[in-house]
């Protein structure tokens, strides 16, 4: 139960839109009610499938329960994780119909009861079992942080699931020291970037990195050597250092796991933490799925005893949600907030997005366009091409193949940063 009422709720969104720049309405807080109950926009995914399974409707309002935090979201981060999630890829998925999304950023609206060290109007960046691309989010306390004054909430939504991800993997698993070299895949996207940023702040490390090349040119100053994404990365890497690298993280899976610990050097780290490979379309595919499994090389453990080597895994969603692991990541929280506050680290934004446009938005990651992290801007306006794409439809609608038009949505973009 709210500590708060709906009083303290209106005036909370209030300051929202008075730091929006925007008047308050007369009469309102700004939500919708229906009766006495207010509501919010959410995107949802109806059911496992493609992108026609989105779509943006309103939804009752959460209140904060004991140890709850309610917070009116800015931004929310959008993850390769989520597409596998929208196609059922992924282990035990949850029930239809879902609110998708685990990060986002905003401004604490209300305490749940036994709450401590929050306040009404605090700026706050947060992890959510699901349920985070919604107007408000009642998520724990403990996976709640405070952000710096001079964070966006753009730059705080792309903040934690990628420089958590990057830190745990280097520091916790593999235990980056000076001189060391790592080899990271997907260079451009959100954790790729966030992994070149930590690695320059440890002294002589080499960073190899692979990406689609129309990114080189954007990225070619964070990583030391760059190799297209389909060109033949173990000779190249093995021409600049004949004995392999000291870490491979690897978000692709199949027949990369035998190519990473191949690299490897001795007491050397690979470490897996996605299986992008697996997603090749719009809609999950059974053929990908299991070509993906059956290139991944199988691993002897004798083998690992006598070339002295590591292979690891990482989910942070797991390590948060299924395995109470809250504490040890709230102190890497710090630790990172105090890079960012060093100005050794940023969050790369690749563009904002309307809820409206979550479609064109996804799109765009099953494209490899971006550079970075998309970013869901709850409070942007969404441009008049995409305005009636994500939006509630009829069953009619509902029933429709899923299979979108590549190039209508590539026409459709939103503000690049």
């Amino acid at each position: 139960m709210a500590k708060e009422g709906v009083e303290k709720a209106e005036e909370t969104e209030q300051m929202i839109e008075k730091e929006a720049g925007k008047e308050p309405a007369e009469g309102s807080g700004g939500s919708h009610r229906l009766g006495d109950a207010q509501e919010m926009r959410a995107v949802v995914l109806a059911g496992f499938g493609g992108l026609n399974k989105l779509r943006v409707t309103r939804k009752a309002m959460p209140e904060p329960q004991d140890g709850e935090l309610k917070i009116r979201v800015k931004a929310c981060g959008l993850n390769f994780i989520d597409l596998m999630v929208r196609q059922g890829n992924i282990d035990n998925p949850p029930k239809t119909p879902l609110v998708p999304g685990f990060e986002c950023s905003g401004i604490v609206e209300a305490l749940g009861d036994s709450v401590k060290g929050y306040e009404i109007g605090d700026r706050v960046m947060a992890f959510v079992n699901y349920n985070a691309w919604a107007e408000v989010v009642c998520t724990p306390v403990e996976f709640v942080y405070k952000i710096p004054d001079d964070m966006s909430f753009s730059e705080a939504a792309a903040f934690p699931m990628n420089f958590v991800t990057a830190y745990m993997m280097l520091f916790e698993v593999a235990n980056l020291q000076e001189g060391m070299s790592v080899l990271v895949h997907s260079a451009g996207g959100g954790v790729g970037q966030a992994v070149a940023q930590l690695c320059s702040t440890i002294p002589n490390v080499t960073v190899f990195g692979t990406a689609s090349t129309f990114k080189h040119e954007a990225i070619k100053d964070s990583v030391t050597h760059l190799f297209d994404r389909n060109a033949d990365y173990v000779q190249e890497v093995k021409r600049i250092s004949a004995e392999g690298v000291d870490i491979v993280l690897d978000c692709l899976c199949g027949d990369n796991t035998g190519k990473g610990l191949s690299l490897l050097k001795p007491l050397g780290t690979y470490i897996l933490y996605g299986s992008s490979n697996m997603v090749t379309g719009e809609t999950k595919s059974f053929f990908s799925f299991a070509k993906s499994w059956w290139q991944v090389e199988k691993v002897n453990p004798i083998k690992l005893y006598e070339e002295n080597k590591v292979i690891a895994g990482f989910s942070l969603l797991n390590l948060l949600f299924k395995q109470g692991r809250a504490g040890l990541i709230r102190g890497v929280v710090d630790k990172l907030i105090g890079l960012y506050n060093q100005k050794k680290i940023k969050p790369v934004v690749d563009s904002l997005w309307a809820l409206e446009e979550v479609k064109e938005a996804m799109q765009r990651i099953h494209d490899r366009g971006n550079i970075g992290k998309l970013i869901l801007d709850v409070e942007k306006t969404p441009t008049p091409l995409m305005a009636n794409d994500s939006t509630e439809t009829s069953e009619a609608g509902e029933e429709e193949e899923d299979h979108e038009g590549d190039s209508e949505n590539k026409e459709r973009m939103p503000f690049i940063q």
